[in-house]
């Protein structure tokens, strides 16, 4: 459940970037907003890791494959809307 939470907060993440983009300019801003966003999650699943293997007490073994999802399905996304849109 944990896990879907932190998915949920990176698709929040990336809607938040992406409405900053557009309001700053709309189809290039929102290509360049995806990417921003990139990195900021990036970090983010980082800081969920941690607190895992920090706090919880699981090893970076058992934390590395939930990082990989975590990071990987809201940055799919958000390559897929930078991909879009810079090809306008």
């Amino acid at each position: 459940m944990h896990t879907v939470l932190v998915v949920a907060g990176g698709f929040a993440l990336l809607a938040v970037c992406l409405l900053i983009g557009r309001f700053f300019g709309g189809g290039k801003s929102v290509a360049k907003a995806s990417l921003v966003f990139l990195p900021l999650w990036l970090l983010g699943a980082g800081v969920n890791m941690w607190v895992g293997v920090a706090r919880a007490g699981y090893s970076v073994n058992e934390e590395l494959p939930v990082f990989l999802i975590v990071f990987a399905v809201p940055a799919a996304v958000g390559f897929a809307i930078w991909w879009k849109c810079r090809v306008r």
